[in-house]
């Protein structure tokens, strides 16, 4: 059993690749390593919290300058690494992420290019054959999740209630509406884009698998060879249809989907 005082996403990196070498040279808080899964390398990253951040606004997982430029540097280091290689290795995004950093140095330095950077290299993975999954453990809010882990072909999130993905948060999203946090959990509730829980968001088409753990702060043996065996069947997948069309397949989708099949029937 592994401490509840390290974050999500670092609790299941190590529990993923136990006891393997960081990859060197990347700022602290963002931790890459390979692992293993069914006798391939697979390439694990993550965002992790780090008190001592030179930037204090992203001293607690958040994606700041630092993450967002040390994700591209990693994700491109890996593209270039298996450029001559005929089966490309896959890569994990492990995401637990409460936010993109805020704060007037992250805008002033151009905080909108180091996410726009790290997500490139990771739609760049994916269009060059890697097959890129995006593993939801805890948080995946706003610009962090947009460039850690969205661009991946196949989306798994665990069905729990630490699990939460929206383009802001609460406090954030109620002062914009003009609503108390309360009145916006009410109207989210009855809107799924609106919603911060995991359950609606699965609704929305963008995940591959929900899966249900035993306890996410605490994985089991059990918990960790469901996860592997998920992570497995998902790079399986990305290798034999590699688009993102798999997105458009829940309820709450279907104008999407007919807006895109008119669309290709006028072209």
């Amino acid at each position: 059993m592994m401490s509840n005082s390290i974050s999500r996403g670092e609790l299941w990196l190590e529990t993923l690749v136990p006891n393997v070498q960081r990859i060197a040279g990347l700022c602290q808080s963002v931790q890459a390593a390979d692992g293993e899964l069914n006798g391939e390398t697979v390439r694990f990253i993550a965002v992790v919290p780090d008190a001592n951040n030179h930037y204090p606004r992203a001293a607690g997982g958040e994606v700041g300058l630092l993450e967002g430029w040390t994700l591209a540097k990693v994700v491109s280091e890996t593209i270039a690494a298996d450029a001559n290689n005929a089966v490309k290795r896959p890569i994990v995004a492990v995401i637990d992420v409460p936010s993109q950093a805020y704060g007037r140095r992250e805008e002033g330095f151009g905080i909108h290019q180091a996410l726009a950077g790290a997500a490139a290299a990771y739609a760049n993975a994916r269009l060059a054959g890697h097959p890129v999954i995006g593993l939801i453990v805890g948080k995946a809010m706003s610009g962090a999740f947009l460039a850690h882990g969205y661009q991946a072909n196949r989306l798994i999130a665990f069905n729990d209630k630490g699990v939460l993905i929206h383009a802001m948060g609460k406090e954030s999203a109620a002062r914009i509406t003009l609503r108390t946090v309360e009145a916006l959990e009410k109207l989210a509730a009855t809107i799924p884009p609106m919603a911060y829980d995991i359950s609606n968001y699965a609704t929305l088409g963008l995940l591959e698998n929900l899966l249900d753990i035993s306890n996410p702060d605490a994985p089991s043996a059990n918990d960790l060879t469901q996860v592997k065996n998920t992570l497995q069947q998902a790079i399986n997948d990305a290798r034999q249809d590699p688009t993102l069309k798999s997105r458009l397949g829940a309820d709450n989708r279907r104008s999407s989907a007919l807006v895109r099949e008119r669309m290709r029937a006028s072209w």
